[in-house]
């Protein structure tokens, strides 16, 4: 393989895992922004929408179908969540919500482990991104190139939201000034649940969609949840476009790094973490402190 060929592969690879580490890290950022928490239990949503997309998928031979009701699932898993528990919680400390959403991950661990057993299980891909593709006659997984397509299209789909729609807009005036806003008449808490039950659909929509290339497994959620809060810390809580920086730079970092330094790939995504940290302690584009 020549060195454009090498590159121009291995980039699109490196877009294929951005955008599955964007999915789970923008709505990590976006429960951070409005709610200030951190959701412990978020990769467990990224899990339960692998699951349940198999089981979707195999009951009915669709996984366009599958991708569309799973994430629309775990998004109302999620708001029942927020409704039932953590709304009680608000005049609580963040300490609270740490035990809360940790207890949840336990939980919803628990849960897909005696539903669906503890071996992984495979989702096949759709008809039309299951075979290859030749980039500069190196043979490379349709079905990856559709996940970085997907990312994109995900990515411009929630600034369109987030700038376009009344929801958008009082989700980004709640994560400025939740007061104002619930002096405006609003029901914050309202818009919490929204966005909690977005957030955590978005993460059953990665799940989804990593299920045909990773496998719906017990530990996919420990496999990617620290990447997804490195992504966040290196863009900034509660910065949407930084998720989205972010996924791609940890990536690009990833890909690269398992290429040419295999044993320290790992070590790679912290440095560059420390890095960013050092120059710009709230990250690429979150707020200094």
């Amino acid at each position: 393989m020549d060195l454009l060929g090498f590159l121009i592969t291995e980039s699109a690879n490196a877009l294929s895992q951005a955008a599955l580490l964007f999915f789970l890290g923008v709505g990590l950022t976006l429960i951070f922004g409005i709610m200030r928490i951190v959701n412990f239990a978020h990769g467990s949503f990224y899990m339960l929408g692998a699951f349940i997309g198999y089981s979707t998928a195999r009951l009915t031979g669709s996984f366009w179908l599958a991708l569309a009701l799973a994430p629309i699932a775990v998004g109302i898993v999620g708001t029942l969540f927020e409704l039932g528990i953590l709304r009680r919680l608000y005049r609580r400390d963040e300490s609270a919500f740490l035990m809360v959403t940790f207890g949840l991950a336990l939980v919803l661990g628990e849960i897909i482990r005696l539903s669906w057993g503890p071996e992984a299980l495979q989702v096949e891909p759709p008809a039309a991104f299951a075979g290859i593709v030749f980039l500069f006659d190196e043979p490379f997984p349709t079905y990856r190139l559709f996940l970085a397509g997907a990312g994109a299209v995900v990515a411009l789909a929630i600034w369109q939201f987030l700038e376009r729609t009344r929801l958008g807009l009082l989700i980004r005036a709640t994560s400025q000034n939740a007061e104002m806003v619930h002096a405006l008449g609003i029901d914050v808490n309202l818009v919490r649940s929204a966005v909690f039950g977005i957030g955590c659909g978005l993460a059953g929509l990665g799940g989804v969609l990593a299920a045909p290339l990773l496998t719906a497994s017990i530990g996919m959620a420990a496999e990617m949840i620290i990447d997804a809060f490195v992504i966040v810390i290196i863009g900034g809580m509660g910065s949407f476009p930084g998720s989205l920086i972010g996924a791609v730079l940890i990536a690009f970092v990833q890909v690269f790094g398992e290429y040419y330094l295999p044993d320290l790939a790992l070590a790679f995504m912290y440095v560059v973490m420390l890095l960013v940290l050092v120059v710009r302690p709230g990250g690429l584009l979150g707020k200094e402190a």
